[in-house]
């Protein structure tokens, strides 16, 4: 068969639809695609839900040098709170996650907060893995019918390796982390 100018660009094009769709149907699967079978059991969702937003937070955690408690003339560095951005896996901005206590906002004004369920360890030198239950969403939008909120792909986090001694009490340090953030709701 010869091929002409119009052939050439009829399989060219159904060659682009082709690339086209079989890029979208994989995006589509990556979405929805969020498996919690290789996560420790006591941080899945419970059946009855389905992945409704995945986010990756990428921020710091401040800890500040303060008495240990109830252990007289000791002294740990203490979670003082998180400030991080809501990106989607394109890299789209969507959002913040900030506290006490644990908030996270949406661009469109939602948010939420939440109470922790579980941790499970995530690697050394790495936040723990988090399950939290939702509370009711302030606002419509994003986070409106969330239940839960698992905290997934940990890099960072840990309390600061410096000195914190009662010399240095009140002193305070930040540390850079990243996780992802999947938000579920019901079915």
């Amino acid at each position: 068969m010869k091929t002409t100018p119009t052939t050439l660009a009829s399989r060219l094009s159904l060659l682009a639809g082709v690339s086209l769709l079989a890029a979208c149907s994989s995006m589509a699967s990556m979405t929805a695609g969020f498996n919690q079978d290789s996560l420790p059991d006591a941080i899945k969702v419970p059946a009855g839900h389905k992945v409704a937003w995945e986010t990756v937070g990428s921020g710091e955690i401040t800890y500040e040098c303060r008495d240990k408690a109830n252990v007289p003339g000791q002294t740990e560095w203490v979670f003082v709170g998180p400030k991080a951005l809501l990106k989607e896996r394109s890299g789209t901005l969507v959002g913040s996650y900030y506290g006490p206590p644990a908030t996270w906002e949406a661009l469109d004004g939602s948010k939420l907060t939440g109470t922790q369920l579980a941790v499970a360890p995530s690697g050394a030198g790495n936040l723990p893995y988090q399950l939290v239950k939702a509370n009711p969403a302030m606002g419509n939008g994003a986070m409106s019918g969330v239940s839960y909120i698992q905290r997934v792909a940990l890099k960072g986090g840990v309390a600061p390796a410096a000195e914190c001694s009662a010399a240095l009490k009140g002193k305070r340090e930040t540390v850079a982390y990243q996780a992802d953030y999947i938000f579920w709701k019901a079915l």
